[in-house]
């Protein structure tokens, strides 16, 4: 009697444990490990860098008290509301100033005027125009989105092949059909890229956003709780947090871009 075959799937095959990932992954753990070894070893006061048991033990409890969730479903709410309105409106503004001679006379010297400007410098702006609540919050995520988004598009449609533009021409083309069919392909590549980086800035505006804002809900919130506290444990776990949501926000963001744009290769 022979043994049933087992479908099996090759490590290799699944994208988390890609070489190129695991040899990311090996400078974090060697910074845990000498973090870990620090602390227990008294090189570094654990009032200050607390030991990773300890933080797991805090995580477990705001995991446990419910309060956790509540704090990273705030930061998330709000930077990814804010990151679909930027985009929306950075890939509208950006088609509008590659597509328009006109409006990129009008608007263009104005928006890369603006897009120097540091975004931590628009917080007295909108706190004063959107109050200190969560719209004013979302508005800035939006801005922080909407600057790399609008930018990459505005490259992108410049970007189209005169060739192709000429043979549009020629075929006459309606304006719709030249936007559809010629510039937005071109363009969809450099589009995804700042769609890549505003959902990136967007997180790190988040962040900024519930710091210097009104505390409220959000892993900010949650890390100023653990400063104000002298409560060590948070404020790391709260750094923590952010990184991974970073790195896996940036991870999906690669994946679908590679998706989308599988047809280049």
């Amino acid at each position: 009697m022979t043994a049933p075959l087992v479908e099996t799937v090759p490590v290799a095959s699944a994208p988390w444990l890609s070489p190129r990932l695991r040899r990311g992954l090996v400078l974090p753990l060697l910074l845990l490990i000498t973090w870990e070894a620090s602390s227990h070893l008294r090189l570094v006061d654990p009032r200050f860098l607390p030991p990773l048991e300890a933080i797991a033990i805090t995580g477990w409890e705001e995991i446990w008290s419910g309060d956790l969730f509540l704090h990273l479903g705030a930061s998330l709410a709000r930077n990814l509301t804010g990151f679909a309105i930027g985009s929306v409106l950075g890939i509208a503004f950006g088609l509008l100033l590659g597509l328009s001679p006109l409006a990129a006379r009008i608007a263009g010297p104005s928006f890369h005027a603006a897009k120097q400007i540091a975004v931590l410098a628009w917080i007295p702006i909108i706190s004063v125009w959107f109050g200190f609540a969560e719209t004013a919050k979302v508005v800035f995520v939006a801005v922080a989105a909407f600057v790399p988004v609008a930018l990459n598009t505005i490259e992108g449609v410049a970007s189209a092949p005169k060739a192709l533009v000429e043979v549009s021409d020629v075929l006459t083309f309606s304006r719709r059909q030249r936007i559809r069919r010629v510039y937005l392909p071109s363009a969809l590549p450099s589009i995804l890229t700042g769609i890549h980086l505003g959902l990136i800035y967007a997180w790190l505006a988040t962040v900024a956003a519930e710091y210097f804002m009104t505390v409220g809900p959000g892993i900010g919130g949650l890390i100023i709780a653990g400063r104000e506290r002298f409560q060590m444990e948070l404020v790391m776990l709260g750094v923590v947090i952010l990184g991974a949501v970073g790195f896996l926000l940036n991870h999906i963001a690669t994946l679908i871009e590679a998706r989308l744009l599988r047809w280049r290769a």
